[in-house]
């Protein structure tokens, strides 16, 4: 197969027996997409990136983080973690018997070291703009980029409920802001596209 995508961003089901799936045991689960992943990687040029965004499996009321589930299949490829990277979202599910869950996970894999990330597009404003350096050979010289600062791996970008402006059809739509590259959220530009 040929390389010929940049960028492989999906939120993959979770398998937590939603209207458009059948829940079956977590390994047999993993196994389907250990296939799909099989035959995106090799679809995925050199200097690319595979975003993929998932949540929790639950299975009577126990929770398996499926990033780490996932973790071994994307092992197998030879695939580099750069960031686990958490999106926290403000409101969802409220739960009696543990602590409700408000984020999901993004996980940005490369296959090589020689990938596309083009930081200077999507600084955020830093802290402390025109922070100068306080003492040594640098003192009185600006301490930060002038382009802003690198963001932080853990996104606040509200989820997509029924009332959100985002809202269409789609039963566990993400919100735009977690791939669109001029998004004021978006943080990941993990390629050039």
């Amino acid at each position: 197969m040929e390389p010929i995508f940049d960028l492989i961003v999906t939120s993959p089901p979770y398998n937590i027996g939603k209207a458009y799936e059948t829940k079956e045991a977590l390994e047999k689960y993993l196994a389907w997409q250990a296939r799909v992943i099989d035959q995106l990687v090799p679809r995925l040029k050199d200097t690319g990136s595979l975003c993929w965004q998932v949540g929790n499996f639950v299975d009577n009321g126990q929770i398996a983080p499926l990033d780490i589930e996932f973790a071994p299949i994307f092992k197998k490829h030879k695939l580099q973690l750069r960031n686990r990277i958490i999106w926290h979202f403000g409101h969802g599910l409220h739960n009696k018997r543990r602590f409700s869950g408000r984020y999901e996970t993004v996980m940005w894999y490369t296959k090589t070291d020689d990938y596309i990330f083009n930081l200077d597009e999507i600084r955020v404003p830093s802290k402390y703009p025109g922070k100068k350096h306080y003492k040594g050979e640098k003192a009185g010289k600006p301490s930060g980029n002038p382009l802003g600062k690198n963001p932080e791996d853990v996104w606040n970008i509200p989820n997509v409920k029924s009332n959100h402006v985002e809202k269409t059809t789609h039963p566990c739509q993400f919100p735009v802001g977690l791939i669109e590259p001029n998004s004021c959220h978006n943080k990941c530009r993990c390629s050039g596209l």
